[in-house]
């Protein structure tokens, strides 16, 4: 996500670093590469236009070219309507005065809108919310089925109306009314799409808005579709008034000019990003976190959020004086590659960190996921007191745990040394300074000593 636009952004800070002192002529260089990389990243051409103008003007001012340092001024500035751009403020979902509150899910056919009212509904769940889902997809049979074994799996309640209800307003009008009968608080509505935006759809979207009042209409838009999605959401805007969008693919999209330009054309937040297939793939969008990703400053946030909503409090604290008194086993390595696992993809987790000292090539790192089965595999073959003491591990151990895990002696090598190189790495993070040692200190606390040299390639 933002990878390429945010390569290039670090290019052009550190060609600014490298001169003695700005001047109007290595600046204006600097904001035409600044532009060209957001233009490169398919943000909409006005969008970079009006960026690149309100960066220039506070660039360009004499408190900024004769500070002791311009070139960390100018990321400042950049950073700060970056953020404008984005949003500037999380732009947090509303609730009616009186429940049901009914969050519309609308966009055009295979957006992502049936995944994306299950992660969202989901996500309300976590936070105390009893949501119902219902789909008046009538058209699409496969939708409404979809929905129906997501709700299965997540333990939601689903209305999926009589044999009656053969109308878009009719099975709103039955799931409103069960969700008030049942006590559910939220009412997720799955709508029909098209592969285009005809008035038909309008038509149908513009009554069910009328007999439902909902609270917030979200646009479903696909971000690796690029600048059409961004068109789409300012159709869907003008003609239907949407409240909030999200985006989903977000993982895909090596660009992230959809999401950099669709609150300036639209003029509506981005809430939600989906970063991934998985239900527990969905994020609330943070505009301020989203740019200081973008310019190398790490997401240290949503990475500790993240950790604290994925790893039991009471396990962490037992791991964190284990490693503090140095009897951290191979059991517990398997253990904190299992944790690590619950945060998602690990090329997700590694973007989150800051591009400074000792882990600055942390985002390029590519991950071996069917590396961690091996390596899981190889130490659930270990006896218990093997685990414990991996020294007692002699060729003959290697052989027979080999055999059992499926592996290769070279395997259960290498798993062996990356586990030693496991127990350095938690002293090495708490010698970082600045954020990295932040990070370090906060993974420690959480009980998760780093991830082992051997999942790059």
């Amino acid at each position: 996500m933002f990878d390429n636009l945010s390569d290039k952004l670090q290019r052009v800070f550190k060609n600014l670093r490298g001169e003695g002192k700005l001047t109007a002529e290595n600046m204006d260089a600097a904001l035409k590469e600044i532009r060209v990389a957001l233009l490169e990243a398919d943000v909409h051409f006005r969008v970079a236009k009006e960026f690149i103008a309100a960066v220039r003007e506070k660039a360009m001012g004499e408190e900024v070219l004769t500070a002791l340092s311009p070139s960390q001024q100018v990321v400042k500035i950049v950073r700060d309507e970056m953020v404008k751009m984005l949003g500037q403020h999380q732009a947090r979902l509303r609730t009616a005065n009186e429940p049901p509150t009914v969050y519309m899910v609308v966009g055009l056919q295979g957006s992502g809108k049936t995944t994306s009212t299950g992660k969202l509904a989901r996500l309300l769940t976590k936070d105390k919310f009893t949501p119902m889902m219902v789909s008046v997809d009538v058209y699409r049979p496969a939708a409404r089925k979809q929905l129906s074994v997501l709700a299965r799996d997540l333990k939601i309640p689903i209305y999926e109306g009589t044999p009656e209800e053969t109308k878009p307003l009719e099975l709103a009008r039955g799931a409103r009314r069960e969700a008030i009968q049942t006590g559910r608080n939220i009412l997720m509505v799955d709508t029909a799409g098209r592969l285009h935006i005809d008035d038909d759809l309008m038509t149908e979207l513009q009554q069910l808005k009328e007999q439902l009042n909902p609270t917030e209409i979200l646009f479903v838009a696909d971000a690796m579709t690029g600048q059409d999605a961004v068109k789409s959401a300012d159709e869907f805007h003008k003609r239907l008034g949407i409240t909030g969008i999200i985006l989903t693919k977000m993982d895909g999209d090596a660009r992230g000019g959809a999401a950099l330009s669709i609150r300036s054309v639209t003029g509506q937040p981005l809430k939600f990003v989906g970063t991934g297939e998985k239900m527990d793939a969905m994020e609330p969008f943070h505009p301020d976190r989203v740019a200081e990703r973008i310019l190398g400053m790490g997401d240290m946030l949503s990475l500790i959020e993240k950790v604290q909503g994925s790893i039991d409090m009471k396990d962490a604290e037992k791991m964190q004086q284990k490693l503090l008194d140095n009897e951290f086993s191979l059991g517990d390595f398997r253990d904190q590659m299992k944790a690590v696992r619950k945060l998602g993809p690990l090329e997700n987790i590694l973007g989150m960190m800051p591009n400074i000292g000792g882990i600055k090539d942390l985002k390029n790192m590519k991950v071996d996921e069917k590396e961690i089965t091996r390596l899981i595999a190889i130490v659930d073959s270990m006896t218990e007191k093997e685990r414990q003491n991996h020294q007692m591990i002699s060729g003959q151990r290697r052989r027979r745990i080999a055999k059992g895990s499926g592996t290769t002696v070279q395997e259960v090598n290498v798993l062996l040394k990356q586990y030693a190189e496991a127990r350095k790495m938690m002293k090495s993070f708490s010698g970082l300074s600045g954020g990295a040692g932040f990070l370090g200190k906060k993974l420690a606390k959480l009980g998760l000593p780093g991830m082992p040299g051997g999942f790059g390639r």
